[in-house]
């Protein structure tokens, strides 16, 4: 099994992609926890202390390279991008995937941060830990979710039918999307 090191920091169009700092926590537990981000989200709220031990085992996780993003200094989103294992029979070779996933401050919303996210999770998922494919999801309904994946490059692959439950929404259907290697290359020479 490879050993790869963070690919952050990088820069994604107007954005900063970084590691965390234990400084950065109850900023990010305020954006998690926010109920307008959290409307799509399968896990509407997170604990303190979970989502601190989750996100200070980050830097030492060689399956977890979940960021911060930032603009001017301040922290604007959260980027989530998780090494995993994809079908095939024995001897495939591991961690080739990553499922990728994002969150955005409210009030940067709208200004094209989302896709320079997305797009900087998928530089280095394919640039910085050569994987071969990386999957996303989203519900169906999340309009903004789907521009973003849509602008970043992703394919949409399936659109499950009342695939999850939404507290306010009952049955709700999703899209899953995704991007090989050699498709990102071709648009990113």
């Amino acid at each position: 099994m490879r050993v790869l090191t963070s690919p952050w920091p990088a820069s994604s169009g107007a954005l900063l992609l970084r590691d965390v700092r234990s400084n950065d926590l109850a900023q990010i537990l305020a954006l998690r926890n926010n109920p307008v981000v959290n409307h799509f989200m399968l896990r509407t709220r997170v604990e303190p202390e979970t989502l601190r031990q989750e996100w200070l085992t980050i830097p030492t996780s060689d399956t977890d390279f979940s960021c911060v993003a930032q603009f001017d200094g301040e922290i604007v989103g959260m980027g989530f991008l998780d090494l995993v294992d994809g079908m095939g029979q024995p001897g495939m070779p591991q961690r080739t995937q990553g499922v990728m996933g994002y969150m955005l401050e409210p009030d940067f919303a709208g200004r094209g941060f989302g896709t320079d996210l997305a797009r900087g999770l998928l530089s280095a998922a394919f640039d910085r830990l050569h994987l071969r494919r990386v999957m996303a999801s989203c519900n169906a309904d999340n309009m903004a979710s789907v521009r973003v994946l849509e602008k970043a490059g992703m394919r949409r692959e399936q659109h499950g039918i009342q695939d999850s439950w939404h507290a306010e929404l009952g049955w709700v259907d999703g899209y899953e999307y995704a991007l090989l290697d050699h498709e990102w290359r071709n648009n990113h020479p």
